[in-house]
């Protein structure tokens, strides 16, 4: 199954509380909890474009499969990390932050990002 495609944010838990854990302010908390973010994947290969629009915030990581790549966090602090798949997840180790996406059908992709005892579970469907 390809990731290609734009996803919608459905659903997501412990939102506030891996954000505080992060640093992100507490403004920034509360303007985005409500957001429903779009995530535009693109796949070529082992190589991939992520795009994640929430409001007006733009993220957007580049790299290759198992390459070290430089990618920025939800903080928007840049730091080198190497992303490998394993059939329909991607994993990558980001600052302490573990992160596993993945495609559990065609149209169904789950985020689940871990700092230390918080798990943070983002769920987004196809558009």
């Amino acid at each position: 199954m390809s990731f290609s495609g734009k996803y919608q944010l459905e659903s997501q838990e412990n939102f506030e509380s891996f954000m505080k854990a992060v640093g992100l302010p507490d403004e920034l908390i509360q303007k985005g909890k409500d957001i429903k973010s779009i995530s535009e994947i693109e796949e070529d290969g082992d190589n991939f474009k992520v795009t994640v629009t929430t409001g007006s915030k733009i993220l957007v990581n580049t790299f290759k499969i198992g390459e070290e790549a430089e990618l920025e966090t939800l903080t928007g602090e840049k730091a080198k990390a190497v992303v490998q798949r394993d059939g329909n997840k991607l994993t990558v180790s980001l600052k302490g932050i573990a992160s596993v996406t993945e495609l559990v059908d065609g149209n169904t992709i789950v985020n689940t990002m871990t700092l230390g005892s918080i798990v943070y579970k983002r769920t987004s469907k196809r558009m």
